[in-house]
């Protein structure tokens, strides 16, 4: 068996518990189409279904199912020999019907029974598809194989979860009312003591770094206009003391 088919049956099983309470020990509702691919195959269905779904089994079958597959003992002799190995489960019909009509009545609208339907039949597979709860077991390359969940059971699902989760939320009736004892308790917590009262912000002294003049980068241009200054300056000062003398 391969670990991926394991562990997507494994998946799927754990859905209908979640969502229809499907639960140990499976009721696999076999059918003639089941047991007529398994001779063909040569499948020990005994051994291979309780290996697959991993959990005890009680594997079922009906006496309409077993009237019809008496019908076609000549071709399927082999299947109502193995058919005839499992548990009768009484579906109350007075008459025989058929296996997909009494199949179908066993399932009902909302599988309360939690049967596991084992069926080659894709007529009654698309069928009870249609309705939530229901899985279906059928045999592909030699082994059995649990389908995947079908539409109508994911928004079956769906729907108890919302209504579920609806349920939860408080009405306003009920919150003001909560409102109004936490009052009288004293729990309530107060509007000013959720305020966020602002941090102060410290007053630091200014960077010393920032204080100091900014040094004058000197280059060829800047030595220039210094040592010019510095020209000017002496030439002012030779003319301010030579009018000077001359005046003395």
């Amino acid at each position: 068996m391969k670990i991926a088919r394991y562990k997507k049956a494994q998946k799927y099983l754990k859905f209908y518990y979640n969502n229809f309470g499907l639960h140990q020990p499976y009721q696999v509702l076999i059918d003639g189409t089941f047991c007529f691919a398994a001779f063909k195959e040569q499948i020990n269905i005994r051994e291979q279904i309780p290996k697959y779904l991993n959990g005890k089994v009680k594997l079922l079958t009906t006496r309409c199912i077993i009237i019809e597959t008496e019908k076609i003992a000549k071709k399927a002799h082999g299947a109502l020999t193995i058919l005839k190995q499992f548990g009768i489960h009484e579906c109350n019909h007075k008459e025989p019907i058929t296996g997909t009509d009494c199949i179908t009545s066993m399932i009902g609208k909302k599988n309360e029974k939690h049967y596991v339907l084992a069926t080659q039949d894709r007529d009654l597979q698309e069928k009870l598809k249609m309705k939530p709860g229901v899985p279906i077991l059928y045999l592909h390359n030699k082994s059995p194989t649990l389908l995947k969940p079908s539409k109508a059971s994911y928004l079956s699902a769906e729907k108890s979860l919302d209504s579920k989760s609806s349920n939860i939320f408080i009405s306003e009736q009920q919150n003001a009312s909560l409102k109004n004892l936490k009052k009288v308790l004293g729990v309530e917590e107060s509007v000013e003591d959720n305020k966020v009262i602002p941090k102060k912000r410290k007053q630091h002294n200014p960077n010393p770094l920032s204080c100091k003049k900014k040094k004058i980068q000197v280059t060829k241009s800047t030595d220039k206009i210094l040592k010019d200054k510095k020209l000017r300056k002496r030439k002012k000062a030779n003319k301010n003391t030579s009018f000077q003398s001359l005046v003395a």
